[in-house]
């Protein structure tokens, strides 16, 4: 099967990027299952990094030898989210470093019904910008104190959280994940627990359903527990770990002070939304281990017709 006309002519694109700005990858969000003889002729194997949304796709792409298929379970998400995951992921398993550049390749425009589509949009994104200090040793770090699936729902969550805010409104919060029987004896409750008495699933964050509510309770005052698992145990709720120890950056809030202070007294691991700037912050052990500044919206190129006349309309191709 031959590429579409379109998705080749993105492709040389990207290769064109690729070469003119010496980047060291082209990330390709893919909804289909492409010609990828055609796709590697025009974007170099080595050069080339892979994610699909729907599972069975990826199943395919993975049985391909000479790809490279990033394992991520994006599930129902935006587009920017299968985004910052596939890079998180690529920078964990040593595919890409934290100062890379990236073209990324994309459906952006949503599609009622749910429909595959093809990519029509591509993006330049410097990693330095976004994954300040992040190394693949210091992701394994944290997967020893927290699994890695639920510390990705947890950033995916407060990335979110920094970049869209609430109601149009900047939101600041803050999500400690682990050791959750001794944060919990070093903090007090501020308000009512919004999480009482309600199932496990029902809790569970890494269902993008329970990640949506959680939005809404990050508004209120006070720290958000997570267990290991990914359950959330409790919110609105004051640390109250003391902070004698900890030394961090001047001019950051009482937020990051208490995260650096419960993630020094206990295995859990902080992870702080700055309301005045988005920047996600994560602690361990009262130190700063990784920063993720908000990802600016994608310029896209919007879909369009050839006008074979040559003196058509070129939205309409009449």
């Amino acid at each position: 099967m031959a590429l579409p006309l379109q998705t080749a002519a993105l492709l040389k694109a990207a290769r064109h990027l690729l070469d003119e700005l010496s980047a060291d990858a082209v990330l390709l969000l893919t909804e289909t299952d492409l010609d990828w003889a055609e796709v590697l002729d025009i974007i170099p194997a080595e050069k080339l990094l892979l994610s699909a949304k729907d599972p069975e796709l990826a199943k395919v792409l993975q049985a391909n030898p000479q790809l490279r298929v990033l394992d991520i379970d994006p599930g129902p998400t935006p587009t920017h989210e299968q985004m910052s995951v596939a890079l998180l992921e690529a920078v964990a398993t040593d595919k890409l470093k934290p100062g890379s550049h990236v073209i990324a390749m994309y459906n952006g425009i949503g599609v009622e019904g749910g429909h595959p589509e093809h990519v029509d949009s591509m993006s330049v994104i410097h990693l330095g910008e976004h994954l300040e200090r992040l190394t693949a040793a210091d992701l394994r770090t944290l997967d020893t104190q927290v699994p890695l699936e639920t510390l990705r729902a947890v950033v995916e969550l407060a990335t979110e959280i920094g970049q869209e805010g609430r109601e149009g409104k900047p939101v600041g919060t803050m999500f400690v994940v682990g050791d959750t029987e001794k944060v919990l004896s070093m903090s007090r409750p501020l308000n009512f627990n919004p999480f009482r008495g309600y199932s496990r699933k029902e809790r569970d964050i890494r269902d993008k359903k329970v990640r949506e509510q959680i939005k809404d309770i990050a508004q209120l005052e006070g720290a958000i527990i997570i267990r290991r698992d990914g359950v959330a145990e409790a919110a609105c709720m004051l640390i109250d770990a003391p902070a004698d120890t900890v030394t961090i950056s001047k001019g950051w809030g009482t937020r990051h002070w208490a995260a650096a202070a419960i993630s020094k007294k206990t295995k859990a691991v902080a992870v702080v939304v700055s309301q005045s700037t988005g920047k996600v912050v994560i602690f361990q052990n009262g130190m700063v281990v990784l920063q993720i500044a908000p990802f600016a919206r994608p310029m896209t190129f919007q879909r369009f017709r050839m006008d074979h006349s040559g003196d058509g309309n070129p939205e309409t191709g009449t």
